[in-house]
């Protein structure tokens, strides 16, 4: 009965958070500018606690960033999620990765298999997690697609379609993303 109470607790401080992030911290100024008043940041990191599944400490997550309900979502210690972007569930952000603006994470998509059927009622497909290594920069604009992992150090150029797994130390970059150089 206890555990029961306990779990409830939780579920209700998360969505109060959830509630109170998409219809107020959500709309706060970007955390560099001189209006946030210093404030944005923190109001965000401390409903980002409650949301994610995981946060680690100094969690920075930007204005109009899109977290869905905060299920299955990691972030890892001094991590950024960036302006505007979009993160969906599934998704495992290691320390210290830099995220610009307008970045999108999927992890799910449509099925497609049946030329029959309008891909409309095929339904979704299975959900594909997105793991980011640590120490990773991942420049504005970028997609990240299903399923994919990008490994530790790694840095993902503006506008890049990740489509598949990069290798740690890596500079990549382009529609697919291709790797341009290594780091190390």
């Amino acid at each position: 009965m206890k555990s029961k109470v306990i779990n409830y607790l939780k579920s209700l401080e998360k969505y109060t958070a959830l509630i109170f992030y998409y219809s107020i911290a959500r709309h706060l100024p970007p955390s560099d500018e001189p209006q946030s008043l210093k404030l944005s940041k923190p109001i965000r990191g401390f409903l980002a606690s409650k949301i994610f599944d995981e946060c680690g400490v100094g969690v920075n997550l930007e204005k109009g960033a899109y977290i869905a309900d905060g299920k299955f979502i990691r972030v890892g210690n001094y991590s950024g999620i960036g302006i505007n972007s979009l993160v969906q569930r599934n998704v495992s952000i290691g320390n210290d990765v830099m995220m610009g603006r307008d970045v999108i994470i999927m992890t799910t998509s449509h099925e497609t298999s049946d030329a029959s059927i309008p891909m409309r009622y095929q339904g979704g497909k299975e959900v594909s997690p997105v793991i980011i290594g640590d120490d990773v920069w991942i420049g504005s604009r970028v997609i990240i697609l299903p399923g994919v992992r990008i490994g530790t150090g790694s840095i993902i150029g503006a506008g890049a379609v990740v489509t598949r797994d990069v290798e740690p130390y890596s500079v990549v970059g382009g529609t697919p993303a291709k790797i341009i150089k290594k780091r190390k």
